[in-house]
C-alpha cells in the first residue's frame, strides 16, 4: 500500500505509469460529454488509481470531478479507454461487478429502517441464505457505525448518518473499488472525520480501493494520493508534498487561488513537462504500460434470480405502502370515497330509475299519455344512467393516474443506482406492473360492487366487474408507462392528468364528436370502452333501452371492451419495459 503524503508524481500522458505501482482502475484519453453529446465536459483525461489506496479527487466547483467518475462508469457518454486491473474494458457493464459508486447523498426509501434498507439491498444483489444475509447486514452496519441506528427510519437520519448508510449500501455488492462523490461535503468536522475514518478502514482492513471527491483541502493529508482537476482536465496526480512543490504553494488551501492565476493550458503543459522530465519525488521511473493488479482470486457475489428480485421488490413496495401514511390515506380515500360520490349523485334519480320498470296500463288515451310520460321519463333516466356509468369510469381513470403517474419517475435515481449494483430492469418493471395493475383492478372491482348494490343497477356481475376492473388496471398501467419514459415525476403527473382530462370529451358520451373523428380517436379512449362495455352488460334491462332510444350509436359488448382495454394495458406495459431498459439518470 502507498503511504500518505509520499512525494511521487503520477504521469498523465498516454500509456505511462510509475513502475512498481499496481493499477486497480484507470482511464486513458477519456473525454466525457453532456447527456446530449453536444459538448465535452472532461477533455482527454488520463489517470490511474492504485490498488489498496485512498485517493482524493479535488478541484474547484464545476471543474469536472463528478463528471469524470460518471464518465468512467458510463453514466455520462464518454470516449476513450477505461481499464480495470490494467486491462482495457470492451464494455462497461463488467466494470460494475467490481466498482461501486456512492453518490453524494444516500439513495434509499425514507420509510424503510436502516436495517431494512441494507437487508433489502443484500437480498437484491446477493444469492445466499437468510442467516448469512443477517450476519452480513449486521457486519455492514457495524463497519459504518450504524449498529445502534438499525431500527431508525432512513428519513430520520442526520446528514452524516445518511452518508454512512450510502457507503453501507454500496458495500453490499462487496466491490473491490469504491468511487465516492462528495460523501463528506456539507458535514461538520467530526462527521467528516468519521466518514474518512470509515474509508481508511475499508482500505487498510478490507483491501478496498477508494476514490473520493472531496472539497475540504485541509483533509488531504489523510489521503494517499491527490488528483487535481481544473476546467475539465487533469493537471496533477501524486502525493500531497509533491503537489505543493509542483504548484509552488505552502498550503493546500492556497491551491485554487493558484490555479486561477493561469489558464488551464498552462497547467496542462507544466504537468506534461513534469511527467516527461520525471523530476518529482522519489525518482521512480515511468514505464510504458499500466501495471496490472492481480485480481487475487476474488469472486463477486452471485446475483439472485429475477424471480427472487421480484419477490424482494414486491415485499418492499408493500412495506412502503403501509408505512407511508399520507399516500396510504390518499389511496384509501379515493378508493372508498369516489364510489360514494357516484351514489350521492344517483340518489335524486333513483325513484325515476325504479319507476322506469313500471308498465303503463289503462285505456287508449291513458296509454298514449303513459307512453308520452314514459318517453320523457326514459330520456331523463337515460341521461342519468349514462352519466353515472361514465362518472364511474372517469373516477377510475383518476385513480389510475394516482396509482401509476409517479411510481417509477419519483424513484428513478434509486432505480438507476440499484441497476448499477445488479438489479435486473425486467424484475423491477414486473414489480411495478403487478403492483399498479392489482391496485387498479381492485379499485375497479370495489367501484362495481358498491355502486351496483346501492343503486340497484341491473346486468351481469361478471361482465361489469371485468369491464371496470380492466378500466382501472389499464389506466393505471398506461400512467405507469408515462412514469417510466419520463424522468420527472411532475411531468409524468401532469401528462397523466391531461390524459384523463381528455378522456371525457373525446369519449363522445357526453359531447357528440364529429363523425370524421369518432373512429380516429375512439380506439385510444378508455372511457368509451369502459362505458360501452358496462352499459351493454345491461342489455336485457329497460335502462339499456332508455339509453339506446336516445343514442343509436354502436356500443361495444363487454368482451370487446375488455379486449380493447387489454390492448391499452399491453401498450402501457411495453412503455414500462422500454422505459426501464433505457438508462436515464435524472
Amino acid at each position: 500500500m502507498m503511504m500518505r503524503g509520499t512525494n511521487e508524481a503520477w504521469p498523465a500522458s498516454e500509456g505511462v505509469d510509475i513502475s512498481g505501482t499496481a493499477s486497480m482502475l484507470a482511464c486513458r484519453n477519456l473525454t466525457v460529454r453532456s447527456r446530449s453529446g453536444a459538448s465535452a465536459l472532461v477533455h482527454g483525461a488520463t489517470a490511474q488509481f492504485s490498488a489498496g489506496g485512498l485517493h482524493a479527487l479535488i478541484g474547484p466547483s464545476g471543474c469536472g470531478k463528478t463528471t469524470l467518475l460518471k464518465g468512467i462508469l458510463d453514466i455520462l457518454p464518454s470516449e476513450g479507454e477505461v481499464l480495470l486491473h490494467g486491462k482495457m474494458l470492451a464494455e462497461r457493464e463488467s466494470l460494475l461487478r467490481e466498482v461501486a459508486f456512492a453518490p453524494q447523498f444516500s439513495i434509499s426509501h425514507g420509510k424503510l429502517t436502516v436495517s431494512e434498507a441494507v437487508g433489502c439491498a443484500l437480498k437484491l444483489y446477493q444469492k445466499t441464505d437468510y442467516t448469512t444475509l443477517a450476519a452480513r447486514n449486521a457486519e455492514l452496519l457495524r463497519l459504518v457505525g450504524l449498529s445502534e441506528r438499525g431500527e431508525t427510519l432512513v428519513e430520520k437520519l442526520s446528514g452524516g448518518q445518511l452518508r454512512r448508510l450510502g457507503l453501507a449500501l454500496e458495500l453490499t455488492t462487496d466491490p473491490s473499488c469504491l468511487l465516492c462523490d462528495e460523501v463528506t461535503s456539507g458535514l461538520d468536522p467530526r462527521s467528516e472525520d468519521q466518514i474518512i475514518a470509515v474509508l481508511r478502514e475499508l482500505v487498510e482492513q478490507r483491501a478496498k480501493t477508494v476514490v473520493c471527491v472531496i472539497h475540504n483541502l485541509a483533509k488531504l493529508s489523510l489521503f494517499d494520493t491527490v488528483t487535481v482537476v481544473f476546467e475539465g482536465v487533469i493537471v496533477w496526480q501524486g502525493g500531497l508534498a509533491a503537489m505543493l512543490e509542483h504548484f509552488e504553494v505552502a498550503d493546500a488551501l492556497e491551491l485554487y487561488d493558484r490555479l486561477s492565476e493561469q489558464p488551464r493550458e498552462h497547467w496542462q503543459e507544466r504537468w506534461a513537462a513534469t511527467v516527461a522530465a520525471n523530476v518529482d519525488g522519489d525518482h521512480r521511473v515511468a514505464s510504458s504500460e499500466f501495471e496490472p493488479t492481480p485480481p487475487g482470486g476474488r469472486h463477486p457475489p452471485q446475483r439472485p434470480s429475477a424471480l427472487s428480485q421480484l419477490g424482494t421488490l414486491l415485499a418492499r413496495r408493500w412495506r412502503l405502502l403501509v408505512r407511508d401514511r399520507g399516500y396510504l390515506l390518499l389511496t384509501l380515500a379515493i378508493t372508498f370515497g369516489f364510489p360514494c360520490l357516484v351514489v350521492i349523485f344517483a340518489l335524486g334519480g333513483l325513484p325515476q330509475m325504479k319507476g322506469l320498470a313500471l308498465d303503463a296500463t289503462g285505456g287508449f288515451l291513458e296509454t298514449l299519455q303513459a307512453r308520452a310520460a314514459y318517453r320523457e321519463s326514459a330520456a331523463e333516466t337515460a341521461t342519468l344512467v349514462s352519466g353515472l356509468i361514465i362518472f364511474q369510469v372517469i373516477l377510475l381513470c383518476l385513480m389510475g393516474s394516482n396509482n401509476g403517474a409517479r411510481e417509477i419517475a419519483a424513484e428513478r435515481t434509486l432505480f438507476e443506482k440499484e441497476r448499477m449494483s445488479g438489479l435486473r430492469p425486467g424484475a423491477y418493471a414486473w414489480s411495478k406492473l403487478i403492483y399498479t395493475a392489482l391496485l387498479g383492478a381492485a379499485q375497479g372491482a370495489w367501484m362495481t360492487v358498491f355502486v351496483k348494490v346501492l343503486c340497484e343497477f341491473p346486468g351481469g356481475w361478471g361482465a361489469q366487474l371485468a369491464v371496470l376492473s380492466a378500466t382501472g388496471a389499464s389506466m393505471s398501467v398506461v400512467c405507469l408507462g408515462l412514469s417510466a419514459v419520463l424522468s420527472s415525476p411532475d411531468k409524468a403527473s401532469l401528462l397523466s392528468i391531461y390524459l384523463v382530462g381528455f378522456q371525457l370529451p373525446l369519449s363522445g358520451v357526453v359531447l357528440a364528436l364529429p363523425a370524421a373523428l369518432v373512429w380516429a380517436v375512439r380506439p385510444f379512449i378508455a372511457t368509451y370502452w369502459g362505458w360501452s362495455g358496462y352499459l351493454m352488460a345491461m342489455k336485457d334491462s329497460r335502462f339499456y333501452d332508455a339509453v339506446t332510444m336516445m343514442d343509436k350509436s354502436w356500443l361495444a359488448p363487454p368482451a370487446i371492451a375488455v379486449a380493447v382495454l387489454g390492448a391499452h394495458f399491453l401498450v402501457g406495459a411495453a412503455m414500462v419495459f422500454w422505459g426501464c431498459q433505457r438508462k436515464c439518470w435524472p
